[in-house]
Parts: C-alpha cells; structure tokens; sequence
C-alpha cells in the first residue's frame, strides 16, 4: 500500500498505541487525521491533525472521515481507541453493573465497527491501486481476548468481539479492494502504566518469557505500518506479547 499523498484516520490518537501510530503513518507521508475524545493535551506532530471525536458516535466519526477523504485519497483507518475498566462479574458490592460492561463493549467493540464501517464506505470510492486495492483497516485487540484476566470479563469480551470481526470484515470488504488486520498486545508502556510503581511493572515484565521487558508503543506502531504494507496480509489478528500467555491474576 502506497501511503505518500494519501490521508489516514488513527482513533485514540491523543496518546499512548494511537500517538505512536498517528506519528509512525505521518512520518511515511500521508496526512493523518487523529480522532479522540480529548485532543486538548495531545502533543503537535507535523502531518497529524487532531479531531475531538467520540467513536461511538456515527455522526461525528462520519465528520471525521469526509474530512480525511476531502484532503487526499483515505487509504488507512487505524482503530486505538479504547477503555479497560476492571471488576469482577461478582464483586463485593453485587452483581458486574451492566452499564459499565456495555459502556466497554460500546467503546471498544461498536466504536472500532462505527470506524471500520464509515472509513470503508469512504474508502471504496477511492480509485484502485495494483490489484484492485483501495485500503487497509487496522484493529486494536488484546491478549485478553484469549485469556481474559479475574476482572476482565468486559474488557475480555470486547476484544474477543474484535478479533471475531476481523475475518468477516476482510471478507466482506475483499469485493471492494479493502483488507482488515488486528493486532493483539499484550502489556505495553502507554500512560495507563505511568501511575504504577517500578516493582509492579518489573514484575509485570518478569512473566513475559522473551524479551523480558514491556512493548514499547512504537513497537505497536511498527507492526500496524508492516500490516498496511504488507499486501498479502488479510484477516489476519497478529499477537504481539512476547509469548506472554496471561494467567488468571
């Protein structure tokens, strides 16, 4: 996939997975518009212009890709945003809220499907390249999708919900000349882990077999830059953990 000339969409591109991958796609030329829902403390990255933007909302992420689209030839929509909020389906206060589960489902799971949809309809108006090829999708899932952690019901869910969309959405879009891949991470260096001590994340990196150490965000980046420019890679979900396999707690 040729990205100079072109415009992109990165949700959660405020900070953390999405900052890295805003500014790794902007380094290779093309014009990335970065959707979140605060864009008021993201850092200036030349190429990277910051939309305020809630993913659950089809009529402000449609905003969002006609601006892309009207800038240059939308080719590359990257999914980032995400919520990870954690309790117990029995927990000492009662029963999981039900508002909070589908809060996390709503985020994670129906706002990638809200950008995936929108930025493909977009997508599929573009002229094609070699072999038919108009663009890429790249989701974010997590390794909770297959061993969702004590407290990760939620979350777990949500992710799992992405990786089973992968497959059907590179099927359905194949006729238009649209790929879909999905990352998997496991523990990764983003701001969620800044509040933690340096014992918690030195124990964190002890359970990764190799390297043993946390993923860096640029790492994330790297491998969603190789997933858009590798042709051949279609519905396809990419672990990137280190062979980390998490355990209940």
């Amino acid at each position: 996939m040729q990205l100079d000339g072109t415009s992109s969409i990165v949700t959660g591109a405020a900070s953390g997975l999405g900052q890295a991958t805003a500014a790794a796609l902007a380094a290779r030329g093309t014009r990335v518009f970065g959707l979140d829902l605060d864009v008021s403390s993201a850092p200036p990255v030349e190429n990277v212009t910051y939309v305020q933007t809630d993913v659950t909302n089809p009529e402000e992420v449609g905003r969002a890709v006609a601006t892309a689209a009207e800038a240059a030839p939308l080719r590359v929509a990257v999914n980032c945003a995400g919520i990870g909020p954690s309790a117990r389906i029995l927990g000492k206060k009662g029963a999981h809220d039900l508002a909070l589960y589908a809060k996390v489902i709503q985020v994670n799971l129906v706002g990638t499907f809200n950008l995936l949809a929108l930025a493909a309809e977009a997508m599929a108006q573009t002229a094609p390249l070699e072999h038919g090829q108009r663009g890429v999708v790249v989701n974010t899932a997590s390794v909770a999708a297959y061993e969702g952690q004590i407290g990760q019901a939620a979350y777990a869910s949500s992710k799992g919900g992405v990786v089973g969309l992968t497959l059907p959405a590179a099927r359905d879009l194949a006729q238009h000349g649209i790929r879909v891949n999905t990352v998997a991470p496991g523990i990764v260096e983003t701001p969620m882990l800044a509040t933690v001590s340096e014992e918690f994340r030195a124990g964190l990196a002890d359970g990764i077999p190799f390297p043993k150490r946390l993923a860096e965000p640029a790492e994330f980046a790297q491998l969603v830059l190789f997933l858009i420019e590798h042709d051949y890679l279609n519905g396809e979900t990419v672990r990137m953990d280190g062979a980390l396999r998490m355990a209940p707690r």
